[in-house]
């Protein structure tokens, strides 16, 4: 779990005293799904073509994010950091590098998910959260989605919007 607000670095791992790890079926019960995968082989991997087509990601691209090949990339890292949601599952499986999302509990803490090359995660439409790198200040990432990419951030709040109402219906009864 992720220390809440703190003024650290926000590439620092914020690793709470004592460190309090959180499960992948507690993951799981906040709507975001992992696997791990053969990065080296992405271009030509069996188990991530049965995902994508069990999930039905039928767009893919590859993002660099380093300074040297993202324009503008301070400001696009701030943003990226800014707690946000969107309509559609955020589905990102990191090709090269390392980075951080972090989600939202239900009682509003951060957990911090450490991604590294090889995991594939999605987070779910409605769900707030917050990306940024490491200290190592690099990620090759293959973005995924259902049909054409959706690229709006809706920042906090918005509590109001239907899907934010229709993630948080979702985690009651977990």
């Amino acid at each position: 779990m992720a220390t809440p607000n703190s003024e650290e670095d926000q590439r620092k791992p914020h690793k709470l005293t004592p460190d309090q790890p959180v499960s992948l079926e507690e993951l799981r019960q906040l709507g975001v799904f992992h696997w791990k995968l053969n990065a080296d082989i992405y271009e030509t991997d069996p188990e991530l073509e049965k995902i994508r087509k069990d999930q039905g990601y039928s767009y893919m691209d590859i993002i660099s994010i380093h300074k040297d090949t993202l324009p503008n990339y301070e400001e696009k890292l701030k943003r990226f950091f800014e707690e946000h949601l969107h309509l559609d599952d955020e589905i990102r499986y990191i090709l090269d590098g390392q980075a951080y999302f972090d989600v939202r509990d239900q009682e509003e803490r951060w957990i911090r998910i450490a991604m590294r090359k090889g995991d594939l995660i999605t987070l779910p439409a409605g769900i707030y959260h917050r990306f940024t790198l490491d200290e190592t200040n690099y990620t090759k990432a293959m973005r995924l989605f259902v049909g054409e990419p959706v690229w709006k951030a809706y920042n906090r709040p918005a509590d109001d919007s239907d899907i934010r109402k229709k993630y948080v219906t979702s985690l009651q009864g977990c």
